[in-house]
């Protein structure tokens, strides 16, 4: 594994690093040894997950080793008090920094848990989660929310009958076993321990997070008041970090607001009235006078006057609603003798109202004894209110609120259905409020990382907080890797402009069908279309099927003509469908001939966390920019809040600001990148990305996407030229994209996905000639490999992205050299194509941009000649020593293809004209290996030749399309499918301009009588390939 010294911190990385992820580490590290914040934006496939944990553990461990148990960990901080590091002051020496690690969900947390699991570092750990994840009470496991919470808080309780078993036995069994969280655990480890032991995986978690290197949360735990103030932490000695924090400004901004419905005020004074109730008839009965009725009337009438004090409040006009500054809402409450010093009493009130409301449950619920309830109470609600207007017993923090009261229509399920309601909203526009709490609280340093951060000044100035350490990194990927470009109009030549002016109309939107219909012809597998809304969406998605018919021949609407290419799907409104949706794309992609459609919505789920990596997405297109609606009240009053805080600053002279307008833009660009970044999420990714609107030509709008795209972004003026340019990208990035290398995991990594299959044997096809050729050669250890590998492939599954620069080669990939002729004619240039000849998969990286230029100016003719059959030599290349090559071998009928090829060409009839061109590039390929093969390859020695055909499958094949190689063949085996679709699978996989050889060499082991249906096959499959 290779140590990197950075900044005098010696860093284990499990692989070579990469020049920007050796500069990512760096800002980690001076942020901490500073006490600095840090904004750092690294994009989706550069390793960013692994470099953050890694930076960050090794500038821990500069200060001690990790807390291995509960006895090291005292002997740690002993020998620290005796010897103080220069970087900590006396005062704080006596214990070591803790790292809070934070993401947006449960799942991103994860993955996290899974890169530590890569890393060599190994300091006590534990993942906090919520009961929903940790409960394994049979009864409360079953609830949600804050049913959940009441029910768990009721059963914890000592002196009641139905006390939970699981939750007195956590404390104890961490004593006993101090090793938990030694080793990576997940939430799904704590939830199997708790079950094998009977002690509660929440309380677990609660107990172990006490005494802790690194603590794994979602946001909440942090942006949280009652979260936070839970957490057993010495926030003066630790370091907090955001990942995926671009959402970071809302979150905080929504977690300090509320809105207060005419519905839930409702339900607030009915449950007072409960209370009254309970009280009195608990007073009657039993004497109890635990609870007082005349408190809970008083609550009750505070209740009633604030409904009618909001329904008296003039409102001129719907739209904009009753607009105060923040702190009116404490004139509003002072009227109903809600202040500062009766706020905490009502609030007493209403904590002893839900007891009394959750004891009545329990008494009326007919369960008996084994009952457990786990009810709602809406004046939960109410205290929280009431906290987040009198917090910390100030109002100053209301300056940076607005309160708006409007008039909406009920919702069907409400009980003011058909009638108007109000909703009284005290939002908060300065997200910073929760991040300046971190400052008082003087935490030494936070960082905040993402894909998409930029622009940076208004991040730093929407969150008020000083970000000295600041980084934009660019992606690993090189230049052919990404087609990037502006389509300002369609084919017809009429304007791509989502406006609201625009995107009504008939024309705009068979205009982007016809568009989206040519890019599904071109993009190979997996196409994401995203659109500004739901509601264009839906709009779009009904005129294709209904119309775009007019202009055609004949009466194949839009959407017949999308799904003749790729199988569609629609991202639906219900987050409780999205998981089918999902699904239903992941099933479409793999079993469609040429891959599938996913529409969807910025800011929708699918663009925000999703790994559509490979196959998944080779192509995203957005549709338009995805703007606010302006005439939203909380919209408008943020533009209005950050104009007017403009010019206050400009009245004292305190800088510009941030400007609504500037806010508004970069709030849009900032979606568009969240979407941008679901494909090419590697380091041997690629993909295109098309921006459907002219006002992406507008260069203030592109200097705001993402700063690894810019330099990539190019304006075309025609759609001819979007097409053209767009199929040569994927034709090109298939012929001369470098040869793999592919990497097996370290003990301690998740393997990856690869099937090996044992010798085939099939009844219907004849491949007891192929047996696996994929034996071990050569060992490497993994230091000499980082030493000598810059580059490699790694396969890749949706959601699951291992880094790409994995340090050990599998035993069954072999690596080759590459020999490139071109034929004798020019290029535009006047020279000769270069010859490429044994070089390193680094060098031809490095030179990939330059040799596809040329062939892209003028179409050429370039020979692959077939891979280098040298023996291993010691000192024959750079790759000497590490693996040992093998005979590339190739079928003995080299001249039946040659012939069969001849045969399709002669008639045009049945292949289409452009279908020649295809073929003439690989007919010399083919007839040139003719004697080379014949000289190394034995007639009689079938069972070589079987393996050397496998071998060059296994290379040309990504890992998803070798399992699905070996899956048609085994189906074929056991007779689960048809003949003629087995073939078409595989035909498919070999219908590629660099896997044509496959597809006519495959041939040979289709048995006779079905190989005129497998000719059939190849030639309606290669068809399809070409887009004709």
């Amino acid at each position: 594994m290779p140590t990197y010294n950075i900044r005098g911190i010696n860093v284990d990385f499990p692989y070579e690093a990469y020049d920007c992820q050796l500069v990512y580490m760096e800002k980690v590290i001076e942020s901490l040894q500073n006490k600095s914040n840090a904004l750092l934006e690294s994009p989706t496939g550069t390793g960013k997950t692994l470099c953050l944990l890694c930076a960050t553990l090794a500038w821990r461990r500069s200060f001690g080793e990790f807390s291995r148990g509960r006895s090291d960990k005292s002997s740690i901080r002993e020998s620290l008090s005796q010897s103080v590091d220069e970087d900590m002051p006396q005062s704080q020496s006596s214990q070591l920094p803790t790292i809070v690690y934070t993401s947006r969900t449960h799942s991103q947390i994860k993955q996290v848990v899974k890169e530590l699991k890569r890393s060599n570092y190994r300091p006590k750990m534990v993942v906090l989660g919520s009961r929903e994840q940790l409960c394994i009470h049979d009864q409360v496991s079953l609830l949600r929310g804050k049913a959940q919470t009441n029910a768990c808080r009721a059963l914890c309780k000592k002196l009641t009958k139905r006390f939970c078993p699981h939750f007195s036995g956590a404390a104890e069994f961490v004593k006993k076993n101090p090793g938990i969280g030694d080793d990576p655990i997940d939430i799904e480890d704590l939830v199997n321990i708790g079950r094998s032991s009977g002690s509660c995986p929440y309380y677990l978690s609660r107990e172990i997070h006490k005494d802790v290197d690194i603590l794994f949360a979602p946001y909440n735990y942090l942006i949280d008041r009652g979260n936070r103030k839970s957490l057993k932490i010495d926030w003066k000695k630790c370091i907090l970090i955001f990942d995926e924090a671009h959402n970071l400004e809302s979150l905080c901004a929504e977690a300090a607001s509320f809105d207060l419905p005419s519905s839930l005020l409702t339900a607030c004074i009915s449950e007072a009235k409960n209370c009254i109730d309970l009280s009195v008839a608990r007073r009657d009965t039993s004497n109890d006078k635990t609870y007082s009725p005349d408190d809970f009337a008083i609550l009750r009438a505070l209740l009633l006057k604030l409904e009618k004090r909001i329904a008296d409040v003039p409102i001129q006009s719907k739209e904009l609603g009753f607009t105060k500054d923040g702190p009116y809402i404490y004139e509003l409450l002072s009227e109903l003798n809600i202040t500062q010093q009766t706020a905490d009493m009502l609030t007493g009130i209403i904590e002893r109202a839900c007891i009394l409301l959750q004891e009545g449950e329990n008494v009326t619920g007919g369960g008996g004894s084994h009952k457990t309830n786990g009810t709602v109470f809406r004046l939960e609600s109410i205290g929280d209110i009431f906290g987040l207007i009198f917090k910390d017993n100030s109002t100053a923090h209301a300056q940076y609120y607005r309160l708006h009261i409007q008039e909406v229509e009920a919702s069907s399920n409400d009980s003011f259905k058909g009638k108007t309601s109000r909703t009284l909203s005290w939002w908060c526009f300065n997200p910073g409020i929760a991040m300046e709490e971190f400052a008082r609280l003087g935490v030494r340093s936070i960082i905040l990382t993402s894909g998409t951060l930029s622009p940076m000044d208004s991040f730093a100035e929407e969150l008020k907080l000083e970000f000295p350490v600041r980084l934009e990194n660019p992606h690993v990927i090189s230049g052919n890797q990404i087609w990037a470009g502006v389509a300002p109009v369609g084919p017809s030549g009429y304007s791509f402009n989502s406006s609201y002016r625009n995107r009504g109309s008939i024309e705009y939107k068979s205009e982007l069908g016809n568009a989206i219909v040519n890019f599904a012809r071109i993009v190979p597998d997996g196409l994401l279309v995203f659109f500004p809304s739901y509601y264009l969406l839906e709009q779009c998605i009904s005129c294709w099927k209904t119309n775009g018919q007019q202009n055609l021949s004949n009466s194949t609407t839009i959407w017949e003509r999308i799904c003749k290419h790729k199988l569609p799907v629609v991202e639906p409104r219900q987050s409780s469908l999205f998981p089918l949706a999902i699904d239903d794309y992941m099933t479409k992609l793999k079993g469609a001939n040429s891959g599938a459609v996913f529409f969807a919505v910025c800011r929708g789920k699918v663009s925000e966390g999703l790994d559509f990596a490979d196959h998944a997405g080779r192509a995203v297109v957005i549709t338009g920019l995805p703007f606010a609606t302006l005439t939203d009240p909380k919209v408008r009053l943020k533009r209005e809040y950050l104009d007017h805080h403009v010019h206050s600053r400009k009245s004292i002279n305190k800088g510009q600001g941030l400007t609504g307008e500037e806010w508004y833009s970069q709030q849009t660009l900032r979606a568009i990148n969240q979407a941008i970044g679901r494909v090419i999420r590697h380091r041997h990714d690629y993909g295109a990305i098309i921006l459907c609107d002219e006002r992406f030509s507008h260069s203030n709008r592109q200097a705001q996407i993402s700063s690894w795209i810019r330099p990539h972004v190019k304006c075309h003026s025609k759609f001819g030229e979007v097409v053209y340019t767009l199929t040569r990208f994927f034709r090109d990035i298939q012929t001369y994209r470098p040869p793999k290398l592919e990497f097996v995991p370290n003990d301690d990594q998740e393997p990856a996905r690869v099937s090996q299959s044992s010798p085939l044997s099939l009844d219907k096809i004849n491949l007891e000639k192929l047996q696996t050729a994929f034996n071990p050669t050569s060992s490497l250890d993994s230091a000499s490999t980082a030493e000598k590998v810059k580059r490699g492939s790694i396969s890749i599954h949706m959601r699951e992205i291992p880094p790409a620069n994995r340090s050990t080669l599998t035993s069954g990939m072999l690596l080759r050299g590459l020999k490139m002729k071109s034929s004798s004619v020019l290029t535009s240039t006047g020279k000769e194509s270069l010859v490429i000849n044994g070089r390193s998969k680094q060098d031809y990286d490095e030179k990939a941009v330059d040799m596809a230029t040329p062939i892209l100016l003028k179409k050429q003719k370039l020979l692959i000649t077939g891979h280098t059959q040298s023996t291993h030599e010691e000192k024959s290349n750079h790759f000497s020593n590490m693996v040992k090559t093998e005979h590339l071998q190739f079928p003995e009928n080299i001249c039946d293809l040659n012939r069969q090829e001849t045969e399709v060409l002669a008639d045009e009839r049945t292949v289409k004209p452009d279908i020649r061109m295809l073929f003439r590039d690989v007919k010399p390929d083919i007839a040139k290996h003719k004697d080379a093969v014949s000289a190394t390859v034995s007639k009689n020695n079938i069972e070589t030749k079987g393996s050397a055909f496998l071998v060059e499958v296994r290379e040309k094949l990504t890992v998803s399309e070798y399992e699905d190689f070996v899956g048609s063949m085994k189906a074929l085996k056991s007779n689960e499918m048809k003949i003629s679709h087995a073939l078409q699978s595989i035909a498919r996989l070999f219908c590629l301009p660099d896997r044509l050889s496959l597809l006519h060499g495959f041939k040979e082991y289709v048995p006779a009588k079905y190989r005129s249906l497998y000719e059939e096959i190849m030639i309606s499959t290669t068809c399809d390939a070409a887009g004709l």
